[in-house]
């Protein structure tokens, strides 16, 4: 199993900047595709970015092209968010997640572990 622990969330105000980060431990982290995903109140959870084993493939949604940022360190287990320009849409609960293969990585079906979720709070 792999154990997934965000953090870094919490209130700022639009135009503003907070980076997330994921810890893991359990298996080896380099094995997994990471992604972040997003669910604010009444929606469905959606995808946010998503990173390949070794970090040089990156993807990410329409909405937070250009913004956001998706990063890991395999030598310290981490996977990051740094989140640019913040809009009040952005508000939501920040999740990470890991997955084995690389298909279809804006979906929530095939990531085999998540973690709890950090809250992300844009004021406008």
């Amino acid at each position: 199993q792999v154990q997934l622990v965000e953090s870094g969330g919490g209130l700022v105000q639009a135009g503003g900047s907070l980076r997330l980060s994921c810890a893991a431990s359990g298996r080896t982290f380099s094995n997994y595709v990471a992604g972040w995903f997003r669910q604010a109140p009444g929606k469905e959870r959606e995808f946010v970015a998503a990173i390949s084993w070794s970090g040089l493939n990156t993807y990410y949604a329409d909405s937070v092209k250009g913004r956001f940022t998706i990063s890991r360190d395999n030598a310290k287990n981490t996977l990051y968010l740094r989140m640019n320009s913040l809009k009040s849409e952005d508000t939501a609960v920040y999740y990470c997640a890991v997955r084995r293969i690389i298909v279809d990585v804006s979906t929530t079906h095939g990531y085999d572990y998540w973690g709890q979720g950090t809250q992300v709070t844009v004021s406008a």
